[in-house]
């Protein structure tokens, strides 16, 4: 089975975070898709992407949405 290709391969919200996970333009416009236009990588987000721990896309983006409804809290 050929890596997935993190700049040109279609994301979608099953696909794995993988050991070669990038953060390219093509996660960028996933992202942006699934958490709106005000989506921004930060330290702690990718961090938390690349924990080695098993993950979708889809599960980055719950995240992303989680994250900042807490920062709006505090």
């Amino acid at each position: 089975m050929k890596a997935f290709d993190w700049h040109a391969d279609p994301i979608s919200r099953a696909t794995p975070v993988t050991k070669s996970y990038r953060n390219t333009q093509n996660v960028r416009r996933f992202l942006t898709r699934e958490c709106g236009d005000a989506f921004r990588f930060d330290r702690p987000f990718m961090a938390w992407l690349k924990d080695g721990r098993e993950k979708a896309m889809g599960d980055a983006a719950d995240e992303w949405i989680r994250r900042r409804a807490a920062s709006r809290k505090a």
